[in-house]
């Protein structure tokens, strides 16, 4: 992905992990929905939570805390999901919460290379915000390779969509 907002600005879908903001660029964004259950996917790698059902369609769960080093946690109810089309799929962003858009203006952004470590490249920009700053998260970054690999045989591996074995929502009828 190029650099959202290097050259002429960017609006970011703001969300929020462990009291961090981060943004995705909203170009990507489908919606942006509150957390349903979640089905397990045997074999996917271990940044997928699993899949939900979305208007009969299986899309992947991504576990966003996973990604950036952050303890995973049981979902909550103040949880949402973000949906959002990726390089290779519709994929879903499980976030704390999601807070709205912000338009990054060129100047106020600044790339984050050597910036924040561990986070596998999946962090391609930092924002300045009046308060604090909002790292922008690279979607087409966030599985490498081999772990996309592996989600593509764990997802032909699902035969059937179906409401989650939880008995959790259907994630296109939202709370």
């Amino acid at each position: 992905m190029a650099d959202p907002g290097q050259t002429s600005g960017a609006l970011l879908l703001r969300f929020d992990l462990a009291g961090q903001a981060y943004g995705l660029p909203l170009a990507m964004v489908e919606r942006a929905v509150r957390a349903v259950a979640v089905t397990p996917l045997p074999g996917a790698p271990g940044l997928v939570r699993g899949v939900i059902n979305l208007q009969g369609q299986v899309v992947p769960v991504m576990d966003v805390r996973r990604r950036f080093g952050l303890d995973s946690r049981p979902l909550s109810l103040s949880d949402h999901m973000i949906v959002a089309r990726g390089p290779y799929r519709t994929v879903v962003l499980l976030v704390d919460s999601v807070v709205g858009t912000v338009a990054a203006a060129p100047i106020d952004w600044v790339s984050a290379q050597g910036l924040v470590p561990g986070t596998d490249d999946a962090i391609v920009g930092v924002v300045r915000l009046s308060d604090g700053l909002l790292l922008i998260h690279d979607l087409d970054r966030f599985l490498s390779a081999a772990e996309e690999e592996q989600l593509s045989a764990a997802l032909a591996g699902v035969t059937r969509p179906g409401t989650e074995e939880t008995g959790g929502a259907d994630a296109s009828h939202p709370a």
